[in-house]
C-alpha cells in the first residue's frame, strides 16, 4: 500500500526526531497511522518504537561528549537506578535528560537501549489500544 508505506515512513522520522532534543509528537502521528491504516498496527507500532528508541540513543550519545564535569543537576534517579531509569524515557520534559544522563554516567549502551525501547514501546501499546 503506497499511502500506508508514506505513513509510515513519516511516523518512524517523527519517533525519531521526537525523542531527540527536537520538539515533537510521535504519539499523535501514530494515532493518524493507526486511523487511517489499521491493518499496519503492528509494523507501527515497531518503527515507532525503533524510532524514538533511535532519537534516545542520540541523546545517549551526547550525553557520552559532555565532560563529566560539567553536567549540572540531578542525577540522582539514573545514578540509584541504573539503565532501568531509562523505562521513564518516554516522559515528556524528563525523558530527554535521563537519556543524556545515562550516557554522561557512562551507562551499559545496550543495556539503556533495551530500556529505553521497554519504556517507549509500552507507551505505544498503550496509545494503540485507544484506537482498538
Amino acid at each position: 500500500m503506497p499511502g500506508a508505506d508514506a505513513s509510515l515512513a513519516g511516523l518512524a522520522a517523527a519517533s525519531f526526531l521526537s525523542a531527540t532534543m527536537l520538539p515533537g509528537g510521535s504519539e499523535a502521528v501514530l494515532l493518524a497511522v493507526l486511523l487511517a491504516h489499521p491493518e499496519q498496527r503492528d509494523i507501527a507500532l515497531l518503527l515507532a518504537t525503533v524510532g524514538n528508541t533511535a532519537g534516545g540513543m542520540v541523546s545517549y550519545a551526547m550525553g557520552r561528549f559532555i565532560p563529566r564535569k560539567e553536567l549540572p543537576g540531578r542525577l540522582a534517579l539514573v545514578q540509584r537506578h541504573g539503565a532501568p531509569a531509562l523505562l521513564l524515557s518516554w516522559v515528556p520534559l524528563i525523558g530527554d535528560a535521563l537519556c543524556i544522563a545515562a550516557g554522561w554516567l557512562r551507562l551499559p549502551p545496550l543495556r539503556s537501549a533495551f530500556m529505553m525501547a521497554l519504556g517507549k514501546g509500552a507507551r505505544y501499546v498503550v496509545i494503540a489500544g485507544l484506537v482498538a
